[in-house]
């Protein structure tokens, strides 16, 4: 069976079907960089981890783009909070990002473009824009993007423009003709710091958001490219806006295959820090290893609404262990060099893969392996461990993991010693906020620090 996937813009499976044969663009929006990512991030992060995997997996040559926002409202707002530059606030939360991804097994997209990076194509896609007459300058020295002018709008939300007008959930600035039109260029306010300001010839401002994915997509991808993909939330009016604006200055298609992750909840309801159900992926990470959260995501489809509790996470750490085990039990395992599709459990696993990325139906073929090791068939070890592979899981010691060894998230002793050294470096600098921030991220990681007055000491949890 071929690969099908549904596609957000035409709500219905399709058969893949790449651009060019055997290479695969894809982008999805990544994290504005303000604070720690946060369980809806890991959400999203793997549900597009696992479907570039499978991609690879497929043979597909794949190059993954996944963006990262450096510069908006609420990064200023946190930079001027704590006295500190932008770029040293963004590089600081792209660190910490990159540990918690690492810690859930996630794979590195072949590029991370940041936006502050490509601020003249965007300001080469908003030159195109106003020439074709689907931009204009606003009094206060925004410019804007004029939706009633750019034909089909509302496609990807399915709504008519009466219908999104009505549901409208961005505030209406004054000087838009329209409330449905949206910034392309913000311009500069007084009092924003100097590192949030560029240079162009509507003035000095700075890209709106939209309009950075489009330029950094296009940039890296070119246009059309095959799959787009990004949370549910971001279907309207982000995505949408992609597309006109996008359309709108090439003429042309934008994307193929738009693709989007379910809604997280916690226990069963909405995230959100008035609720005093909201969590970082640090703050999970210090009750449960990163290949259990893992596994748990993976227990439901990334298109469903995903639950998450403690119940249902002890219950994946249980099934976890129960796959090691069945490793453990076959003595030493070297996963299959390379997975004949041919046989009728790896083509189950192909099945539901295939099949809109059914991560559900691809795990039970690795529990149904897991139990012909358990009766005595020791040879399904093999092919067990190489299907979970595919999956980012089932790639460690299982004495390791039946152990409870090196919850650290692969941090190795050097890489330790180095956190508690700028750990100690912060709290010199008189920096509390980042050596709390560290001590954070070591516990984890697995890694209790003791103070003492001879310094520092630590051990794994």
């Amino acid at each position: 069976m071929p690969l099908r996937l549904h596609n957000s813009l035409t709500r219905r499976l399709e058969e893949f079907v790449a651009l060019r044969p055997g290479r695969v663009g894809m982008y999805v929006c990544g994290i504005t960089v303000y604070d720690l990512c946060h369980l809806g991030h890991a959400r999203m992060m793997l549900a597009f981890d696992v479907i570039y995997r499978w991609l690879l997996a497929s043979g597909y040559e794949v190059t993954y783009v996944r963006n990262i926002t450096d510069v908006d409202d609420k990064i200023i707002r946190r930079s001027v909070e704590r006295g500190t530059t932008i770029r040293a606030l963004t590089d600081q939360m792209i660190g910490a990002m990159h540990r918690d991804l690492g810690a859930l097994g996630m794979l590195a997209p072949t590029h991370e473009p940041r936006a502050t990076e490509y601020v003249p194509q965007m300001l080469d896609l908003i030159d195109r824009l106003e020439h074709r007459g689907l931009a204009y300058r606003a009094a206060g020295g925004d410019v804007n993007f004029a939706v009633r002018r750019f034909p089909g709008y509302g496609r990807l939300s399915g709504k008519s423009l009466d219908e999104l007008r009505a549901g409208e959930r961005v505030a209406v600035a004054g000087d838009k003709d329209d409330p449905l039109d949206f910034v392309l260029w913000k311009a500069a306010k007084p009092g924003e710091p100097a590192d949030a300001t560029w240079a162009s010839a509507y003035g000095p401002g700075r890209p709106g958001w939209h309009i950075e994915c489009s330029a950094m997509s296009s940039a890296l991808l070119g246009e059309p490219f095959d799959i787009h993909g990004g949370g549910q939330d971001l279907t309207f009016p982000h995505h949408e806006n992609e597309i006109a604006q996008s359309e709108g200055a090439s003429g042309g298609p934008f994307v193929r295959y738009w693709l989007h992750n379910g809604f997280l909840n916690i226990d069963d309801e909405k995230m959100s820090k008035s609720l005093g159900n909201f969590f970082t992926i640090a703050d999970v990470l210090q009750r449960y290893d990163g290949e259990a959260i893992r596994l748990f995501m993976l227990r439901t489809h990334y298109r469903s609404p995903f639950n998450f509790s403690d119940r249902l996470l002890e219950e994946s750490r249980t099934a976890l262990r129960r796959l090691y085990g069945a490793l453990e039990a076959a003595g030493d395992v070297q996963a299959a060099g390379r997975i004949d599709w041919a046989d009728p459990r790896a083509a189950a696993f192909k099945a539901g893969m295939d099949d809109d990325f059914n991560t559900p139906v691809a795990l039970a073929v690795l529990f149904d392996l897991a139990a012909e090791v358990n009766r005595g068939q020791l040879a399904a070890a093999a092919l067990l461990k190489a299907l979970g592979g595919v999956l980012g899981i089932l790639q460690r010691a299982p004495r390791d993991v039946l152990q409870g060894v090196g919850a650290a998230g692969g941090m190795d002793e050097t890489e330790i010693e180095e956190r508690i050294a700028a750990r100690a470096a912060a709290k010199k600098a008189r920096d509390f906020a980042l050596a709390d921030r560290i001590r954070d991220e070591l516990a984890a990681a697995g890694v209790v620090l003791k103070d003492s007055a001879q310094g520092t000491t630590w051990v794994r949890a």
